[in-house]
């Protein structure tokens, strides 16, 4: 194999009350890249289409996380050249830079023979996400690898799970088009937090958690709730409190902040209770005056996906 192309989902982290733990994957939204391998030793970015990034690959999270992965090959022979299809954009809080990772380092290694599992490559994509956000998460680009639901019960040493999917599980997304960048929506967040507010979050996460293997929606319903990191993110995104109500009244089993923002994810039961929940979400944004994007998704159980090879 000489060449691959590739479908890089969208993921969502956080899930309302997993802050850095939690994330999803998203089925119908997400960058395409190609990789091909060369003969000129190292990694290149030739093209990027959609968005205006770096080229160069030390700048370049791709980049990046492929080259960690050929350091810890210790392969300096190998030659890739890289293309991104960018239709995720940096800071709408759906996952952007964890495309681009994710994608670069599952195609390098299905053209190296796969001497890596998918697991395993989690570690190379979160050095792409330290690039973007000076964080090395991995709530992002879990869910884009495995598929479906993750847990990320460590990052040293990294240890992620992979969880159940209810069959029915449908998210909505609206990103506005402003950009909050993942960084700075870090560094407003608190660095210390009463034990009462605590318990409740990770009574919150152990729900959510249960809700997912024994596909209770209401449960599911009942745990999506944030007491740490929605309080203090949502005041960078208009209209915010206003889209979770109407969300509600159409039918939602909840919703919160995607990601870092300012992208609002509402997760339901049912596709039809998903286009509803967008059509409230349009309600209100037009009444805003904010351009968005709508996105409506099955949760992806595969996650990155081969489209040609």
């Amino acid at each position: 194999m000489k060449e691959i192309k590739l479908f890089c989902p969208g993921t969502i982290a956080n899930v309302s009350c997993g802050f850095d733990v939690l994330g999803l994957c998203l089925d119908t939204t997400g960058d395409e890249m190609i990789i091909r391998k060369v003969d000129t030793p190292g990694v290149k970015i030739t093209k990027i289409v959609g968005q205006d990034l770096p080229l160069a690959t030390e700048k370049n999270v791709a980049g990046v996380a492929v080259l960690a992965m050929l350091e810890k090959l210790n392969n300096t022979t190998d030659g890739f050249e890289i293309e991104i299809y960018k239709n995720i954009k940096p800071g709408s809080g759906i996952g952007s830079s964890a495309a681009s990772s994710t994608g670069a380092v599952y195609g390098v290694n299905e053209l190296l023979g796969k001497p890596f599992n998918n697991h395993d490559l989690i570690e190379f994509a979160m050095k792409g996400e330290e690039l973007a956000s000076g964080v090395p998460h991995a709530d992002n680009v879990a869910p884009a690898l495995l598929g479906g639901f993750t847990l990320v019960r460590s990052t040293t040493p990294l240890d992620v799970i992979k969880l159940n999917t209810p069959s029915l599980l449908y998210a909505t997304v609206i990103h506005p088009q402003i950009e909050v960048k993942t960084a700075d929506a870090r560094q407003i967040l608190k660095s210390k937090l009463r034990l009462k507010t605590a318990i409740t979050q990770w009574g919150n996460i152990g729900a959510l958690v249960s809700a997912l293997y024994t596909e209770d929606y209401d449960l599911l319903s009942r745990s999506l709730h944030d007491e740490i990191v929605e309080p203090i993110r949502s005041i960078l995104i208009p209209a915010f409190d206003k889209v979770k109500e109407e969300c509600k009244n159409a039918g939602a089993l909840g919703s919160g902040i995607s990601g870092s923002g300012p992208s609002i994810f509402a997760l339901s039961k049912g596709e039809e209770t998903a286009h509803k929940v967008a059509e409230a979400m349009k309600a209100v944004y037009d009444k805003v005056g904010v351009s968005y994007d709508i996105h409506i998704s099955k949760i992806n159980d595969q996650g990155i996906k081969i489209l040609e090879s």
